[in-house]
Order: C-alpha cells, then sequence, then structure tokens
C-alpha cells in the first residue's frame, strides 16, 4: 500500500499562485500514472490533471489549463501542482491519487488528508 501525504494548501487572493506538494511512502510512484483531485465545498470530487509515470504526457481539466501545471520528482518520490491565476472556483481541498484508467479515473483505493486551497476574491 502507498500512503500519501499532501501539502502546501494556504488561503490565498484571486490571482495570486502557490505550489502544492504530494509525497508518497511504501511504494514507490516512479511507475505510477498520478493525478490531482479536488473537493469544492458541497460537491463530489473531480478530476485536475495528470501525468504519466516518466514525467511526458500532462494532462488537464479543460478550466485549470493553462493555469497549472503538473510536474514529479520520481527520486523524490513527489509530485507537484502549480496554480497560477487563481480563482474563487478553485477553492476545494486537493488530494493527489494514481491514475487507474488514463487520464481522469483515480484508482480511489487510498486516499490522503488532502490540502485545503482556499481563494478569496
Amino acid at each position: 500500500q502507498v500512503q500519501l501525504v499532501e501539502y502546501g494548501g494556504r488561503q490565498v487572493q484571486a490571482g495570486g499562485s502557490l505550489r502544492l506538494s504530494c509525497s508518497a511512502s511504501g511504494r514507490t510512484l516512479s511507475a505510477i500514472h498520478m493525478g490531482w483531485f479536488r473537493q469544492k465545498p458541497g460537491k463530489e470530487r473531480e478530476y485536475v490533471a495528470s501525468i504519466v509515470a516518466n514525467g511526458d504526457y500532462p494532462f488537464y481539466q479543460g478550466s485549470v489549463r493553462g493555469r497549472f501545471t503538473i510536474s514529479r520528482d520520481n527520486p523524490k518520490n513527489t509530485i507537484y501542482l502549480q496554480m497560477n491565476s487563481l480563482e474563487p472556483e478553485d477553492t476545494a481541498v486537493y488530494y493527489c491519487n494514481p491514475v487507474s484508467i488514463w487520464p481522469t479515473t483515480p484508482k480511489n483505493d487510498y486516499w490522503g488528508q488532502g490540502t485545503q486551497v482556499t481563494v478569496s476574491s
């Protein structure tokens, strides 16, 4: 089993930026496609972005494309989400998870605690 820990979320003004991190332990992620997901207040969890095991072919949900960048550092067993031009609609708890069906479906076995991002207008 893999343990996932997300961190870096905080309150930020609209138009601002921040970088989220997801670190894993218990299993290497070097051969695993990974994704970011988020849960907005009162809503179901939704797909945000994903990246294949070697770091190529990033993929994004339409509303974040051009604003967010997903990346990974396999030696550190960590994935990142750089978030620019943040909007109030980005307010959510953000999670990482392995991708089960490329590019949008999480494996859904092990979820971390998530990290809260709050964007104020």
